[in-house]
């Protein structure tokens, strides 16, 4: 059996003031081209489908629309699990309306008796896919609810609810079904690479409070599809082949230069997974550069990137910003880099506001105002003055 693990869409998410529905659709278009050119069997979605709870119609409609696409008009199964992100309410509420497409959304944590594992019918054979979506930090779950103070520590519950369906999986496994378990949480060791930038993994959710460890990966499953993570990697010290698929886009800068994919997925009954990574194209880069304005103006490559521009100046530049978006369609943040005064001075009591605003400019611009800029200080308050 071949299979497809996709995750961390974030179908809605902007960068800055720009709209990218346009690169969510190329990227997913380029997601239901591998499926069809690798004949893949079954496709995994591990959360985070959409950016935020509720997302606006053509944002629904973009993530919707592609996982019926991958659907391959109902041939094969394709499982989206509820991550942190998601409202598992939504996914609930959806899931009868795509069923018939085959297409199969998992909003809540259930018993594995009772939707937990799905037993799927592909092109390529049996699978049984354990669902378990994004798990808040205060939910109780009813089937490990008996358990003592032992399941309290939210890791714990973690590995108590994924060895609850490796268990069940396996019961119903025989020897002609493949099982996949599918997740949605933070395993502690992960590689996140921030390079000093924002990521679009949401900050809440991934603290020591909201993190596993390996052994909350249990060894029954033949393949673990990952989300949360949107750094592509292996998952560290799991000890059945687990992968982050990563981001499907790069969301913040955080992000900038990494190299997004889809996993590529072959299991036979009884037998561990062998995994590949097939890279992705679709969507622009998104680039942070520092450098003079010179330097910025002879690079190549920021035409049709989303920037995160840092240039070099002699001073406060009132109209840096403006004269970079006229040179470049894709700025998301500009600031500039000059030498700023080591000290700030005291506050005084009985300062004029000429001197108050001189200290305001140089402990939030790091310079004294020239003359010309407190000339024209001194007329915006003569004005306000009169007006008042």
């Amino acid at each position: 059996m071949r299979a497809l693990h996709t995750s961390d869409w974030h179908v809605g998410k902007r960068i800055g003031r720009f709209d990218r529905s346009d690169e969510y659709i190329e990227v997913i278009a380029e997601v239901v081209s591998i499926a069809d050119r690798e004949q893949v069997d079954l496709v995994l979605h591990s959360g985070d489908l959409f950016d935020r709870p509720m997302p606006p119609v053509p944002s629904l409609r973009i993530a919707l629309d592609g996982l019926v696409a991958l659907s391959d008009g109902g041939r094969r199964p394709v499982v989206a699990i509820a991550g942190n992100h998601d409202s598992a309410g939504l996914f609930e509420t959806l899931a009868p309306f795509l069923a018939p497409n085959n297409v199969h959304l998992v909003g809540d944590i259930r018993r594995p008796e009772a939707g937990g594992v799905l037993d799927l019918a592909t092109p390529g054979g049996r699978a049984l896919v354990s669902c378990f979506p994004f798990l808040r930090a205060g939910r109780v779950i009813d089937f490990i609810a008996e358990a003592d103070e032992w399941y309290k520590k939210y890791a714990d519950r973690l590995g108590a609810i994924a060895a609850a369906y490796a268990t069940h999986a396996e019961s119903l496994a025989g020897t002609d079904a493949v099982t996949f378990l599918v997740s949605h949480f933070l395993v502690g060791g992960s590689k996140v690479h921030g390079h000093g930038a924002p990521r679009g993994e949401r900050a809440l959710h991934m603290g020591e409070a909201y993190a596993g460890t390996s052994d909350a990966i249990p060894a029954g499953p033949q393949y673990v599809a990952m989300g949360h993570i949107h750094a592509p990697q292996p998952v560290p010290g799991a000890r059945v082949p687990a992968e982050y698929a990563g981001s499907l886009l790069e969301l913040d800068f955080g992000e900038a230069g990494e190299q997004k994919r889809i996993v590529i997925v072959d299991v036979e009954p009884g037998l561990p997974a062998v995994v590949r990574s097939v890279p992705l194209s679709g969507g622009k880069r998104l680039v942070r550069a520092h450098g003079s304005w010179a330097d910025l103006m002879a690079r190549d490559d920021l035409r049709e990137s989303y920037l995160d521009l840092t240039v070099e100046t002699a001073g406060p530049d009132p109209g840096l910003a403006d004269r970079v978006r006229d040179e470049f369609d894709h700025v998301v943040k500009v600031q500039a880099d000059y030498p700023r005064a080591p000290d700030t001075p005291e506050d005084r009591p009985h300062r004029s506001l000429d001197e108050m605003f001189s200290d305001y400019l140089v402990q939030s611009e790091g310079v004294a105002p020239d003359s010309a800029l407190l000339e024209a200080f001194r007329e915006v308050m003569e004005l306000a003055d009169a007006s008042a």
